[in-house]
């Protein structure tokens, strides 16, 4: 019934958000109560695809070195030191501790490349959005969340702090990146924000952390591929990809006008050499984020304009229970 009852909720809302271009702090501090039916942890529901049979297994909290004893019977003997055991010569086992928390790092998209959507929200919107429940989500867990916002004008980091705290300031820098967005921004400067970003989440030496890069990709290359496989050394990595309906098809709306922050071009969509090779050259580009994914185990989690984002969420990573609760509402109904 709870399912039920949000689902009609947020079908009875979907005119008031149709125009969303901006999201504000206050908006963004109430979706503390919607971070639930998902988790970032390493046990997924088996349909997650943060599951083991998909691209990516996270690792969860690292493992802190305690101290150094003898074996004992019942000891794993996996934890066996055998370099002081020779020293030594009686059986040494290492003893270690989980770490009572897990530094989170999102890497929130707000460029001019984001400020675009047909349907709902702005992608910015969607990725701010995204970033709200992660943060509170972590948060509610008891990990740290820290996070990289960044703009066509720059980037701000900001340390891992654990409670609401943490999730308050990192969605403060959000709502205020996504409050400068429309202005005109410097030619050339959006695609180069990305990478400094990545150098950013890694200049924060996180350790068996776990990096969340939410964002519409623009702007990868080669150098975003290096710094990526750095960060995945020692980290666990997941890709929020934020997309629109109307980027993966050009419709047929005759001569037209398109516009950035950077520049303005008019194009005649009806012409439909043009629109297939638009569509060619966004199925490619989807093909190399794919082949990123796959080969550096990075599950994407991809997150769409026209849909509200708790609810997908909940699809890609908390199914089972989605299926719990909305077969706890079909037999209430029954």
């Amino acid at each position: 019934m709870a399912m039920m009852r949000e689902k009609a909720r947020i079908e009875a809302g979907a005119g008031e958000a149709a125009a969303r271009a901006f999201v504000t702090l206050d908006e963004l501090l109430r979706l503390k109560h919607r971070a639930r039916g998902f988790s970032f942890q390493p046990r997924q529901p088996v349909h997650s695809l943060l599951a083991g049979r998909h691209a990516s297994r996270l690792r969860g909290r690292g493992l802190n070195f305690e101290e150094l004893r003898h074996y004992v019977e019942g000891d794993d003997t996996r934890t066996i030191d055998w370099l002081a055991t020779a020293r030594l010569g009686t059986p040494h086992v290492r003893v270690y501790s989980e770490e009572r928390d897990r530094p989170v790092l999102l890497l929130v998209d707000q460029r001019s490349t984001m400020f675009f959507g047909s349907q709902r929200t702005m992608k910015s919107v969607a990725a701010a959005e995204a970033a709200a429940l992660a943060a509170w989500r972590v948060a509610s867990l008891g990990d740290r969340i820290g996070a990289v916002v960044f703009g066509d004008d720059g980037l701000t980091s900001v340390k891992p702090q654990a409670r609401d705290a943490g999730a308050v300031r990192v969605l403060a820098e959000v709502a205020r990146r996504n409050a400068a967005l429309g202005k005109p921004a410097e030619a050339g400067q959006s695609a180069a924000r990305l990478n400094e970003a990545l150098s950013a989440a890694a200049q924060m030496s996180l350790h068996d952390g776990l990096v969340c890069l939410i964002s519409d990709a623009a702007g990868e290359d080669d150098e975003t591929r290096r710094l990526i496989t750095n960060l995945c050394a020692h980290n666990d990595m997941i890709a929020v990809f934020v997309h629109d309906p109307l980027e993966q098809e050009l419709p047929d709306v005759g001569r037209a006008t398109f516009s950035s922050s950077e520049a303005q071009i008019e194009l005649d969509a009806s012409a439909a050499s043009l629109r297939r090779r638009f569509s060619e050259e966004r199925r490619q580009w989807r093909a190399r984020l794919a082949g990123l994914s796959r080969d550096r185990a990075i599950p994407i989690l991809p997150i769409a304009t026209d849909r509200d984002v708790a609810m997908q969420l909940r699809e890609l990573i908390g199914r089972r229970q989605a299926r719990k609760l909305a077969g706890i509402g079909a037999g209430a109904a029954s």
